[in-house]
């Protein structure tokens, strides 16, 4: 996964009032975590900062002006209801080497076997380990020819060199489903009701 560099710069206020102006200023509110520091508020570039959130689990190089360089990947995004523009951000510091724990999608790929079956994700993420320079964006599971009443373990799905599971082994992530019947409306049915 390559990294995507952002600008930044430090917030020195803080509250409603202060994270309203950042964001009239097209910039997005944000806290760093991690390696045991105390949190750093900054304020990073809106437009650049929601494209890249568009990829899960982005790695972000954050330029941070009069601050140095701090590598970070978003733990929380937190978006207006209405707008579903980016509200603020969450970062977790990590360095190159270091291994974390994060969420990643599951999809799905081939065509199950005939009669309308459907396929449940119940699942839609599982969580992973993996070196934060490494981190997959979705992990692949092949559906192809399965019947109804077949499941899809966490365990059963291939994992890229170097990533661990961190969700349980025997979660059902994917499940076929037999097709549903419509059952006939009966004759007569509601007219005895009204007599």
């Amino acid at each position: 996964m390559s990294e995507v560099k952002l600008s930044a710069e430090l917030r020195t206020v803080f509250g409603k009032g202060a994270a309203r102006a950042t964001r009239r200023n097209k910039q997005i509110p944000a806290v760093i975590y991690g390696h045991g520091e105390a949190p750093k508020h900054v304020a990073v570039e809106g437009h650049a900062l929601t494209m890249a959130l568009k990829t899960p689990n982005v790695l972000i190089s954050l330029d941070i002006a009069g601050d140095g360089t701090e590598l970070v990947i978003p733990k929380a995004v937190q978006k207006d209801p209405i707008k579903r523009t980016v509200d603020h951000v969450d970062f977790l510091a990590v360095k190159k080497g270091e291994k974390v724990t994060v969420e990643v999608p599951v999809q799905a790929e081939g065509d199950l076997a005939a009669g309308g079956n459907l396929l449940e994700h119940v699942l839609s993420t599982v969580s992973v380990e993996a070196e934060a320079t490494h981190l997959p964006e979705a992990l692949t599971v092949s559906v192809e020819g399965l019947e109804a009443g077949a499941s899809v373990l966490a365990k059963d799905i291939a994992l890229p060199s170097g990533v661990s599971l961190a969700t349980d082994a025997d979660a059902v992530v994917l499940q076929v489903l037999a097709a549903q019947a419509e059952e006939p409306a009966a004759e007569g049915e509601g007219e005895g009701a009204e007599a």
